[in-house]
């Protein structure tokens, strides 16, 4: 179920005094004991030292680490915190739930597939072009038969419930001369069925106004039925694709924007300069011309 969310917690603040930790939200999860996994590390390391052949093969450098079972192993254990880490360190939590946070114990995988029948994998601020990001993503996760999921792309403003889609996918749009931005996946368990003919857009809304969806009003409305559960998000800046999005679907002129550099600050000149340097006048010059070769 659910935790609900104080709105003094959210601000950091609480009976006057600040949080120390931010609201947990997570799904509820049986902790398991340090001492049993300890217990159960110590059991693998002894059969390990056992094992001749193991011995054998790390001594000669030709022992070959199953990556695909150590990266389960991650999942389980020590991978939902250290997402959780990561999401913190960019922000995701201050952005998205304004201040709260939780850790995504639910594995989320969402890939973009491209022409050429490869995949571009969806991690924790891994870098994916807009190009790479102009078709729907393919997003699964393991999941009980009958259960209620929502799953949330913020940015662009995707939201599908139990099948049903809320609002169609738009490719990322990163303006120019803007930055890196974030795209967000959030995958939320419900308790139960929520009617949610309100936020139904219409069928191919291109119109950003009609697009836009706080995620943060979006769990407080519903976060006595669901509860998040996993994460995954990129980082993505401008390219080519862009421009075409703007132009064909958005129906507008692409905004762009250049960084203003405030022009050079000398202090005022002094009359004897010293302990300056040989060219000190040449930042008082009126002309542009070079002087390389005078001195």
């Amino acid at each position: 179920m659910a935790v609900p969310l104080p709105s003094a917690a959210l601000c950091g603040v609480r009976s006057g005094r600040r949080s120390a930790r931010p609201t947990d939200i997570s799904l509820p999860r049986e902790k398991l004991l340090r001492a049993k996994e300890i217990k159960a590390r110590k059991k693998i390391l002894r059969e390990n030292r056992q094992n001749a052949e193991m011995e054998r093969a790390a001594r000669l450098r030709t022992a070959l680490i199953p990556l695909d079972e150590v990266r389960a192993e991650w999942e389980k254990s020590s991978g939902p915190f250290h997402k959780q880490r990561v999401a913190e360190h960019c922000a995701v939590f201050r952005d998205l739930f304004r201040g709260a946070t939780f850790t995504p114990w639910v594995t989320l995988r969402v890939e973009y597939s491209q022409e050429d029948e490869h995949v571009v994998p969806v991690y924790y601020g891994n870098m994916v072009t807009p190009s790479e990001a102009s078709s729907p993503p393919a997003v699964s996760y393991e999941a009980d038969k009958g259960s209620l999921w929502t799953l949330l792309l913020t940015n662009p403003g995707n939201d599908m419930q139990s099948g049903k889609e809320i609002c169609h996918y738009l490719p990322p749009f990163p303006t120019m001369g803007t930055g890196y931005h974030r795209f967000i996946f959030l995958l939320f368990k419900q308790d139960r069925r929520i009617d949610s003919s309100e936020d139904v857009r219409p069928t191919l809304c291109h119109r950003l106004k009609l697009r836009t969806l706080s995620s943060f009003d979006l769990y407080r409305k519903h976060e006595d039925a669901m509860t998040p559960a996993g994460l995954a998000f990129q980082q993505c800046q401008w390219d080519s694709c862009v421009s075409w999005v703007s132009h064909q679907l958005l129906n507008m002129r692409e905004p762009m924007f250049e960084f203003a550099r405030p022009p050079v600050y000398h202090p005022p000149q002094v009359k004897f300069p010293r302990h300056q340097p040989l060219r000190y006048l040449d930042r008082y010059r009126d002309s542009k011309e070079p002087t390389y070769g005078i001195y």
